[in-house]
C-alpha cells in the first residue's frame, strides 16, 4: 500500500522547535519533488516549503522563510522539515505531499498529487 506518512509533529513553546519528517511506505521519496502544506483552524491550506527531486531546487513561504529548513535524508527517505523560532501563528496541521510540477519558484504552481495524513504541531506558551 502506498502511503506518505508525516511524523515529528507536537506541542513547542514560542521561540521552540520542531523537525518534521516525511517518509513513504510502498515507494521512495528520492524521484519525487516534495512539499510541505499546513492548515490552521478556519484557514485554507497553504504551502509551507518544497524541494525538488535532486535537492537543487529548494522554496519556502515568506512566512516561514529564515526559521524552516527543507532538506532530504541521506537514503532515498524521509524529507524533513526543520521548524525554528516556531510562532503561535505556526500552529498547525502539516502534510507533505507529492508535487506534480516540481518545486517552482511561484507557490501557486506547488501542484500537490498524493498525501499524507497530517501530523499536528501547536506553538504555544
Amino acid at each position: 500500500q502506498l502511503q506518505l506518512v508525516e511524523s515529528g509533529g507536537g506541542l513547542a513553546q514560542p521561540g521552540g522547535s520542531l523537525r518534521l519528517s516525511c517518509a513513504a511506505s510502498g515507494f521512495t521519496l528520492d524521484r519525487y519533488s516534495i512539499g510541505w502544506f499546513r492548515q490552521a483552524p478556519g484557514k485554507e491550506r497553504e504551502g509551507v516549503s518544497c524541494i525538488s527531486s535532486s535537492g537543487g531546487s529548494i522554496n519556502y513561504a515568506d512566512s516561514v522563510k529564515g526559521r524552516f529548513t527543507i532538506s532530504r535524508g541521506n537514503d532515498k527517505n524521509p524529507v524533513f522539515l526543520q521548524m525554528n523560532r516556531l510562532k503561535p501563528e505556526d500552529t498547525a496541521i502539516y502534510y507533505c505531499a507529492t508535487l506534480e510540477l516540481g518545486c517552482p519558484h511561484r507557490r501557486d504552481l506547488w501542484k500537490p498529487d498524493f498525501w499524507g495524513q497530517g501530523t499536528q504541531v501547536t506553538v504555544s506558551s
